[in-house]
């Protein structure tokens, strides 16, 4: 069992990194090109991308995690537990914000281009706001990378 849980749990975190990874490219290229009907079409595909996948491992990747924890051994008071958890609490306050302003980019976008018109100063803001989220998202999960991978002993009690 031990084994299929780790399996899940990487895979788990693969998804999380790879989907974020993915649907920032894309949105930066799409948002580059400023065009209202390209943004609309790959901000479109980027929400339902959010939505099957990185909602899908957000929701299993503690249950895999726990579940494994406890198959081991390691209390979840474990520092790099403990640590990875309040990362993976913080890349979520940036993550939830990010998947309403992939809906409202996405909206926006269709609007400027159903009407023939340029995107809207609001647009660039939320889209700067987006952007933004992206980084300590990013640099967290690849801070819980770490602590999967070398479990460090950290005194934090």
């Amino acid at each position: 069992m031990e084994e299929i849980l780790r399996l899940a749990h990487v895979l788990g975190a693969a998804v999380l990194f790879g989907t974020g990874a993915g649907i920032a490219f894309f949105m930066a290229v799409a948002h580059r090109t400023r065009d209202p009907a390209t943004i609309a079409h790959v901000a479109g595909t980027v929400v339902v991308a959010d939505t099957v996948f990185t909602a899908t491992a957000v929701i299993l990747q503690p249950i895999t995690g726990a579940w494994l924890a406890h198959e081991v051994g390691w209390p979840l008071t474990e520092s790099w537990i403990a640590l990875s958890l309040a990362l993976y609490a913080l890349t979520g306050l940036f993550w939830l914000p990010v998947v309403f302003i992939q809906i409202k980019l996405r909206n926006l976008a269709r609007d400027a281009a159903a009407r023939g018109k340029r995107l809207p100063d609001s647009y660039f803001r939320l889209y700067r706001f987006w952007f933004a989220c992206g980084f300590p998202a990013f640099f967290s999960v690849i801070a819980i990378f770490w602590l999967m991978l070398t479990r460090p002993a950290i005194e934090l009690f």
